[in-house]
């Protein structure tokens, strides 16, 4: 339950003074649902209202605060004209402008003969100086000084005076709370309280205020990283307490397919394989990421961890976040799974009827001991006789809720969680931190290098080209469309273009893949691809995680320049996966700003992933790191990572320190935490301390 003391914050935003029910959806367009939502909502810059020239003085271009008179209103004799009225001081004068005027307000608001104070752009008109729709009119008489005003981030038909009126409203209705910060530790960083730092960020007294290393945005963004940190540290601990089994495979199973693999394991391999047996062998349930790059041999070792439970005569099943990735996996698992007799079945929302019914009975009597399956694994009427090993593919497009509940389908579930997704360390710690991590660092031994060249748009026709001559060597060739918004409709028309244009030259031979297919259609145009008579598949990003054609050596990205770099190298890493040599052709429109120029560059000069994530975090910031909406990372209000890398790192220690000394919250300061993290809405994790 959520205490008391928190209720005024999670109120709705139509609680606020002055917010009716209208302004209330502008207000959560751009805030969201509750008041403590428009207290993270911070201001994006300022407008200083300080500078109070005579009109003559006045500067056009600049925010200036006049004091004028007003002299005359000249109302429009069409209601498509402006309404204007003309004002003026000592020194010269200025008119006022304004459209689509109702009702009687500007008679009152700016009455002949009275005085103004007046602020807003300053704009020239010919030769003449007006000012559209003042910002503020007021009275100079009534003594107030228009100073610095803090901007937000606004949404369509919303304007910055009733933004900033429900954010004065939002302030009122935050109280103090206990402090949850250790006192020796805000005194070394002279932080404030939470409620003092809220105040300086929503009432800057100059652009300093608002650099996000600002001392009362350190304190809040650090409160947001501890808020985080202490939920995975309870989950974690959740998980860790939770009763495991040990699970121990005798290696006759693991052998066969080791000693058929064409090629010999990796280091890295052979170490994260120990590393996930030890995990196994333990009492406790595991709880580990496998993160690997492109074509680093993830599945092998997901795999010889799955026959260690068979083995130890359980049962293990693979997610994949789609159907192409989990039947993608079927077949390369059940290539390797030859030399044992076993094979792995496949369980998919599409599976209905007979088949499914079967399927269901093989899981139920443990006569079916591997499966594998997308989001259909997690429902209700699924059950195992004896699950012990739950291998999640591609974990950023699964919450830690979805990781607990396909564990919750057995006794003592071991969790291996699988990413091709390079993640710089202090992602990991946002995202990862409540599992252990093994590192696949190394390609397999006889991957040839990808060479990756830049391309101009201009050479096009070139391109083409020389795609024909490659399809007619027998090259298998994907041709990626721009991502041009965050629009399927016009994603969808730039690869429906793009292949007409195509397939006017290469026929049949050009197939055509996006995300708005149904499911049964993409398999068929992958397999295809892979098998059949389609040797140019023009796609949009829908290629970008794990699908696997060894064929294929050519990858075209079209206007590379408009992807994040670990989008690109996600991409590249499609090619490149058998023994021949590969090809990438970055094509991009000229003329490059600085940041495309240097993401591009860096695709150029290398293929390591790690690499790449780090310098994507630089140029991109931690926000949209791996891609936008898939990506399942912490959107944080307060903290920056890429900025507050350090925070993170005490925040991180910090959380472990606090679960060893008071692991169930109960001090003065656990209490205070408890509040934190319901703040923070991070409610799921207090709820593991309630059930421990």
């Amino acid at each position: 339950m959520r205490p008391e003391i928190l209720y005024p914050l999670f109120a709705p935003v139509t609680s606020l003074k002055g917010i009716g029910s209208r302004l209330a959806k502008l207000v959560e367009r751009a805030a969201g649902n509750h008041v403590v939502d428009i207290l993270w909502h911070l201001p994006v810059g300022l407008i200083d209202r300080t500078l109070t020239p005579t009109i003559s003085e006045a500067t056009p271009g600049e925010i200036v605060t006049l004091n004028v008179r007003v002299d005359a209103h000249l109302p429009a004799n069409s209601p498509r004209l402006p309404y204007r009225v003309r004002c003026s001081d000592d020194t010269g004068v200025i008119t006022l402008v304004f459209f689509h005027v109702k009702g009687d307000w500007l008679a009152r608001a700016l009455p002949v003969g009275a005085d103004r104070l007046l602020s807003g752009k300053l704009e020239l008109f010919g030769n003449a100086l007006q000012m559209s729709h003042p910002d503020h009119i007021g009275d100079p008489t009534a003594g107030e000084a228009l100073a610095i005003e803090p901007v937000y981030a606004l949404t369509a038909g919303l304007s910055l005076k009733v933004m900033r009126k429900a954010i004065e409203a939002a302030l009122i209705r935050a109280r103090p709370l206990p402090e949850w910060q250790d006192a020796a530790f805000l005194e070394r960083r002279r932080w404030t309280d939470w409620r003092s730092a809220l105040d300086v960020l929503h009432n800057p007294k100059g652009a300093v205020d608002l650099d996000p290393m600002h001392p009362a945005r350190l304190r809040l963004a650090y409160d947001e990283l501890l808020a985080d940190q202490l939920a995975l540290a309870l989950v974690r601990e959740q998980t860790r307490r939770a009763k495991g089994r040990p699970i121990i495979g005798h290696h006759n199973l693991q052998e066969k397919v080791t000693a058929a693999l064409p090629f010999k394991l990796t280091a890295a391999q052979q170490q994260a394989i120990s590393e996930i047996a030890a995990d196994m062998a333990a009492p406790t349930k595991m709880l580990r990421l496998l993160q690997g790059d492109v074509g680093s041999g993830k599945t092998v070792v997901a795999l010889l961890a799955m026959l260690a439970t068979v083995e130890a005569g359980s049962q293990a099943a693979l997610m994949a976040p789609t159907e192409i990735l989990a039947r993608q996996h079927v077949e390369t698992l059940n290539r390797l799974l030859a030399p044992t007799g076993l094979t792995a079945t496949l369980l998919t929302g599409r599976d209905k009827g007979k088949a499914r019914t079967t399927t269901l009975a093989g899981l139920a009597d443990g006569s079916i001991p591997l499966v594998v399956g997308t989001h259909a694994l997690f429902q209700d009427d699924i059950v195992f006789k004896d699950l012990a090993l739950a291998v999640i593919d591609e974990q950023h497009r699964f919450g830690v809720e979805q990781r607990v509940q396909l564990a919750s389908k057995g006794r003592g579930v071991d969790v291996l969680v699988m990413t091709a997704t390079p993640i710089p360390r202090s992602l990991m710690l946002t995202s990862y931190g409540d599992l252990d991590a093994s590192f696949l660092r190394e390609k397999p031994i006889g991957r040839k290098p990808i060479t990756t060249s830049l391309v101009s748009l201009e050479r096009l026709e070139e391109v083409v080209g020389a795609v024909g001559r490659a399809i007619a060597q027998g090259a298998k060739i994907y041709w990626i469309c721009p991502l041009i918004e965050e629009s399927e409709t016009v994603d969808l028309a730039a690869v429906t273009d793009r292949h007409f244009h195509l397939s006017t030259l290469f026929g049949a031979r050009a197939g055509l893949l996006h995300g708005r297919m149904k499911p049964s259609e993409r398999d068929q145009i992958m397999e295809a691809f892979a098998h059949g008579d389609t040797d140019l598949l023009v796609a949009t990003t829908v290629v970008e995680v794990g699908v696997d054609v060894p064929a294929a050596t050519i990858m075209v990205i079209e206007h590379a320049e408009r992807f994040g770099l670990s989008q690109l190298h996600q991409l590249r890493g499609r090619i490149g996966r058998g023994d021949k040599l590969s090809t990438c052709l970055l094509l991009y429109a000229s003329p490059l700003g600085d940041t495309a120029k240097q993401r591009l560059k860096i695709m150029r000069e290398t293929e390591d992933g790690f690499r790449i994530a780090e310098e994507d975090l630089r140029l991109r910031g931690a926000g949209d790191v791996l891609g936008t909406k898939q990506s399942g990372l912490p959107r944080y209000r307060l903290a920056d990572v890429s900025l507050h890398q350090e925070l993170l790192d005490i925040a991180h220690d910090d959380a472990r320190l606090i679960m060893t000394r008071d692991p169930t919250l109960a001090s003065e300061r656990g209490k205070a935490l408890r509040v934190l993290l319901y703040l923070f809405e991070r409610d799921a994790a207090v709820r593991f301390l309630h059930s421990g």
